[in-house]
């Protein structure tokens, strides 16, 4: 007897184990952690300046390469239709391989391990590894907002925040593993997002939508663990640039960030342990009905084909109307849209012009704030600030990239359930906040440096996440993977034209003149640097126009959304939601009682 009870308390805490590593809240923890390796791209103005002393480039050529990992960063279309049609993790998979390929050469060249590639080459690496954070993003960021749609804002902005940190977060991990040494930062992140991923590779997939009793105040535990994290790299940042910490004090703070980015992992066992409690309290064979479980999950996804995924997802009446639009056209109906929130087809969500106003709004917003960031580095130079303090810049940008996007996720959700105002509000203020950033560029004061990057970073994390929650709430899920990769494709042209054919171009033409005022030509220089207060000044008074106009553009969604938003846009999902648990109270009211069996013998 005691050897049997043994034997199944072992089989028993086996199962809780694999329930826990097949439940949805490790799913998300998981997703955390990717999330949180997917913002490499943001680390550019920190190593942007090897880049260009090492293979001896100019301003424009340096910002034309920044404009190619802007392309390849936010040129998620290829990931969106791979994830329409292969499983989630042959999705992370890819962006991993992609990931390590990009950076990897990068750091080859610029350590001279390699012969210096052309131009095309290293825009060439640079797009591959910023394209990675692509199919991270449609990996985890698409499937988590499946699994909860009734709190995608808050999810969105849980999700996007873990990225917007990842940046200050990598600097940590650098200085701990390498010193200041920016060339290996480089190599830091090409090989650590891509390990992530590939650990984490089999966890990240759809599940039965279904409710949880203790959802939301999970949401804003894990929202106080984050802000946690944030104000402990803020005070790590600042605490780092007022004082010389040793090696040993680096490793010390990135153990810290590292303790606080696994605390989620205490929040998903103890939800999976409640879950585990309760089912066993209850009759064990039949329940297997809490949504926050995996014993249920761990059935339907055993084989995790993603047509599978897609049916337990999708809403009954979609395979009615797929049916239906079988019998036309598949270009009958792109003009004839269904209701706001309804699923939209691919091209019926491209041609509106709810779409149309969002690309123009964010070729402004998010062209104006990543071609800021990405100048961050040479704005510190110009300025006269150290290198370390550059670093410092990076960060806060990462931090307050952070917060913009809790903001636009936990805080927009809140104005929306209390006052109904339309999320393109939120949208338009961030980039009037954007545009403020550029002038305190523009005509810099002391410390005003700061206050910008605190704006740019805020703005920039707000706009991503709103752009996406909007997409979500205006086209619905059925194609989120690509649409939401879609709606962004206007951010890289926004920076190529802003930061390649205006700010480069602006910032390379001051410097000439300065190497004239000296007497000086431009093949004297090895690299055109330019110092002053007038290197930024009309190239950044021009990003706060279009700023400015972005926010016009956007009062116009703004007056054709106000009366959806004065509706229940999550009504569709709780119906759902509703549906799924009746059917799983149906069948398991009809599994025979063990007790009953017994009786009936």
């Amino acid at each position: 007897m005691a050897t049997a009870t043994g034997g199944g308390g072992c089989c028993g805490g086996g199962r809780f184990v694999l329930q826990v590593l097949r439940g949805r809240w490790f799913m998300m923890f998981a997703s955390f952690l990717i999330m949180a390796g997917a913002g490499a791209t943001y680390l550019f103005g920190v190593y942007s300046k090897d880049i260009k002393s090492t293979l001896g480039y100019d301003q424009s050529t340096l910002n034309l390469l920044s404009s190619c990992k802007d392309l390849g960063a936010n040129v998620g279309v290829l990931s969106g239709l791979i994830a329409e049609v292969a499983p989630t993790w042959l999705v992370l998979l890819i962006g991993s391989t992609m990931n390590f390929a990009g950076y990897f050469l990068i750091w080859l060249a610029v350590t001279r391990r390699i012969p210096r590639p052309t131009v095309w080459q290293m825009c060439v690496y640079i797009c591959v590894g910023a394209n990675s954070q692509n199919f991270a993003n449609t990996g985890s960021l698409v499937t988590c907002v499946k699994n909860f749609p009734e709190n995608r804002g808050i999810m969105l902005g849980l999700m996007k925040g873990f990225v917007g940190l990842s940046g200050a977060m990598m600097t940590q991990l650098y200085f701990a593993i390498y010193g200041d040494d920016s060339k290996s930062l480089i190599l830091l992140i090409g090989w650590l997002p891509a390990v992530i991923s590939i650990v984490f590779v089999y966890t990240i997939r759809t599940m039965k939508l279904s409710t949880h009793p203790n959802e939301l105040k999970v949401f804003y535990e894990y929202l106080a663990i984050t802000v946690l994290l944030a104000l402990v790299i803020m005070a790590l940042t600042i605490a780092q640039k007022q004082v010389s910490f040793s090696h040993w004090a680096y490793v010390a703070s990135a153990v810290a960030v590292c303790v606080l980015t696994f605390l989620p992992l205490g929040i998903a066992v103890r939800e999976e342990w409640a879950a585990w409690k309760q089912r066993k309290a209850q009759q064990p064979v039949a329940d297997d009905d809490d949504g926050s479980s995996a014993a249920h999950d761990l059935e339907i996804h055993a084989t995790d084909q993603p047509k599978q995924e897609e049916q337990e997802v999708a809403n009954p009446n979609d395979q009615i109307e797929s049916s239906n639009t079988n019998n036309t056209s598949c270009c009958a109906d792109v003009f004839k849209p269904p209701q706001r929130g309804a699923d939209y087809t691919i091209m019926q969500a491209l041609l509106s012009l709810d779409m149309i106003t969002l690309f123009v709004a964010t070729f402004c917003g998010l062209g104006c704030s990543l071609t800021a960031v990405d100048n961050l580095g040479q704005i510190g130079e110009s300025l006269g600030y150290p290198q370390h303090t550059i670093g410092t810049f990076v960060s806060l940008v990462s931090v307050w990239n952070y917060f913009g996007r809790v903001f636009a996720g936990f805080i927009s959700e809140i104005i929306y359930e209390k006052w109904k105002v339309p999320r393109p509000v939120i949208t338009m203020l961030s980039l009037v906040m954007s545009g403020v950033g550029d002038l305190l560029v523009a005509f810099p004061a002391p410390g005003s440096v700061y206050i910008a990057s605190l704006l740019i970073g805020f703005s920039y994390g707000a706009q991503l996440t709103l752009l996406f929650i909007i997409i979500s709430e205006l086209f619905g899920l059925k194609y989120y993977s690509t649409l939401f990769n879609c709606g962004q494709l206007a951010s890289p042209l926004g920076s190529y034209i802003l930061n390649v054919l205006v700010v480069g171009r602006l910032y390379d033409q001051e410097a000439t003149r300065q190497l004239a005022a000296r007497g000086l030509t431009r093949s004297a220089l090895k690299e055109l640097t330019c110092i002053g207060k007038r290197c930024y000044r009309l190239s950044f008074s021009i990003l706060a126009g279009v700023n400015a106009f972005g926010a016009l553009v956007l009062l116009v969604l703004v007056m054709r959304t106000r009366k959806y938003y004065q509706g229940d846009i999550y009504k569709r999902y709780r119906d759902q939601m509703a549906e799924n648990e009746k059917r799983i109270a149906l069948s398991n009211a009809n599994i025979d009682d063990p007790e009953d069996v017994k009786d009936r013998k």
